[in-house]
């Protein structure tokens, strides 16, 4: 099955999150969910971090953008990758 340029940043963001050992989860969307939310959560170290995962020069939302923002104002560590940055955003960030 193919996956979708986002689903294929996705990809590439848990496996570098396997290699550093991070717990993580994707929440999954829905209408008893919570709108906004990261794609990826997770924490390593001791850091809590969200990850807004993008592809083909999409852009988060408002309100995925509030949640990045209440994230970082709340200690935690916010990221938006996309397959430019994938590569190298996450370790930089966490690390």
């Amino acid at each position: 099955m193919a996956s979708t340029p986002e689903g294929k940043v996705k990809i590439k963001a848990k496996k570098i999150l396997d290699k550093l050992g991070a717990y993580y989860f994707m929440p999954m969307g829905g209408p008893f969910g919570r709108s906004g939310i990261p794609d990826i959560i997770g924490c390593l170290n001791g850091r809590f971090f969200g990850i807004e995962c993008k592809a083909n020069g999409n852009k988060p939302t408002a309100l995925q953008m509030r949640e990045l923002q209440d994230i970082l104002d709340h200690g935690g560590i916010s990221m938006i990758i996309d397959e430019n940055n994938v590569d190298y955003e996450i370790e930089r960030k966490l690390k």
